[in-house]
Formats: structure tokens, C-alpha cells, sequence
């Protein structure tokens, strides 16, 4: 039976190479000159902006969003935190890159999955949805059907398989 699975990855290389241009953009702007501003990766899907003030810790945020886009990592998997300040004012901001399903959006893309009618079975499986069927067409006519649709999150299909 041909089958395929739906997944909301990011390319974990793209966030490292947006990462090392945010860092070469930072040490040549002008702006940013003999500031302790940083960006560090602390996990592998979170990254920590820290700076002076929040107009700089505002700076660094567009030219790390910035970069993310540009290497085409999709902004819907990129959550944003609030910022946190100290009395000191030094500010400091954490950027969660979201890496599968989560359980409310896994179960919302089955729901709308199974509300089309499709002869199709949907299977959550540890972050990632598995969809089968007995025609290769029905599995098409989901994969438009979802990419018709905005779940909040980036939506990839991988492991076609006939």
C-alpha cells in the first residue's frame, strides 16, 4: 500500500549557517561596535540573543531573523520568546526552532485529513503523521489539500513510498 509521512522538520545544517552570518553580520556592523552582544546556540534547537539594551537586543533579533529566512528555514517553526530584562538592563532573548509535531497539530491535520473523505488512514507516530491508502491519487489529493491549508507550522512529506 503506498504510504508517505508528513513531518514539520528544520534543516539543522541552514540554522547553523544562519547562525556563523548573523555572527560575521554582528562582528562588521557599526552599530554593534565595542558591544558585548552575542548569539549562541545553547541546545540544538535553541538560540539565546543577549545584549545591552533591548533597541540592540531588537537589533540582533531582525538580523537573526533575518538570516534564518534568507537561508529559507520556514519562520512558522522559529518561536520567539519574550524578552527577558534585568535591572541592569542588559536583555537577553531565547529562539526556539520547533522540530516536529506537536500532539494539538498532529491531531488537527488528521481531523481535517479525515473530514475530506478521503479512503486514507492516518497514523501519528512520535512526531510525525503516517498517511496510507490504496491509491497513489488519494495520497496527491492529500498532500494538496494540506498544502492548501495553513496549520501554523511548516509542513514537509517525506518517505513516498508505493
Amino acid at each position: 500500500m503506498p504510504s508517505f509521512d508528513i513531518v514539520s522538520e528544520v534543516d539543522k545544517q541552514e540554522i547553523d549557517n544562519a547562525l556563523n552570518q548573523a555572527k560575521k553580520e554582528l562582528s562588521t556592523r557599526f552599530d554593534f561596535k565595542d558591544s558585548k552582544a552575542t548569539i549562541e546556540r545553547t541546545n540544538p534547537d535553541v538560540l539565546e540573543l543577549t545584549a545591552e539594551d533591548t533597541a540592540r537586543l531588537r537589533s540582533l533579533m531582525e538580523i537573526m531573523v533575518g538570516k534564518l529566512a534568507k537561508r529559507g528555514v520556514d519562520l512558522r517553526n522559529v518561536d520567539r520568546k519574550d524578552p527577558a530584562i534585568s535591572p541592569l538592563g542588559h536583555a537577553r532573548q531565547e529562539i526556539h526552532i520547533k522540530q516536529g509535531l506537536e500532539g494539538d497539530k498532529a491531531k488537527e491535520i488528521t481531523k481535517a485529513i479525515k473530514a475530506e473523505g478521503l479512503h486514507v488512514q492516518c497514523q501519528v507516530q512520535d512526531r510525525q503523521i503516517r498517511v496510507t491508502g490504496k491509491k497513489k491519487d488519494d495520497l496527491q489529493t492529500v498532500i494538496q489539500l494540506l498544502r492548501r491549508k495553513d496549520f501554523g507550522v511548516a509542513l514537509n512529506f517525506k518517505n513516498f513510498r508505493d
